[in-house]
């Protein structure tokens, strides 16, 4: 039993639609941090950002909105901030971030590990470390 004129209409205009990829965690912690960095904090929460968010950074309270206000203040202070994201690596529902952080583009590099938990697509809990590199170092390889 064949479909028709009709059931071939569908199936080409099937073929033409565009293929959409659902975006990774790892692309998803990426775009949260840029936009965070260049001060799009508001729209970096709305978009990845999940109910019940928590995070482990000591100098603020852990809910998302202490954290929100904690990452505008500091995009007011340091406008100029640029983060160059090296590696990024995802584990299930974890995904690890490295990257190096300049708050002035003459200023001291400054090596960041933010840890993601997602829950589906959003993120749901966050922890970062970080380490400014020190102005001699023994280490040849240095922090990236």
């Amino acid at each position: 039993m064949g479909l028709g004129l009709e059931g071939a209409r569908r199936r080409d205009e099937k073929k033409r639609q565009p293929v959409t990829k659902a975006r990774s965690r790892k692309d998803s912690a990426r775009a949260f941090l840029r936009l965070a960095v260049t001060g799009k904090v508001r729209e970096a929460y709305e978009r990845f950002v999940g109910a019940g968010f928590r995070h482990h950074n000591p100098y603020f309270r852990g809910d998302a909105d202490s954290l929100r206000a904690g990452m505008e203040e500091a995009h007011a202070k340091f406008p100029r901030t640029a983060i160059d994201i090296q590696r990024a690596l995802e584990d299930g529902n974890l995904v690890a971030v490295h990257s190096r952080v300049k708050h002035e583009p003459a200023g001291r590099d400054i090596a960041v590990v933010h840890l993601f938990r997602f829950k589906g697509s959003k993120i749901v809990e966050l922890w970062d470390v970080a380490v400014e590199a020190p102005a001699d170092s023994p280490n040849e390889h240095g922090l990236f």
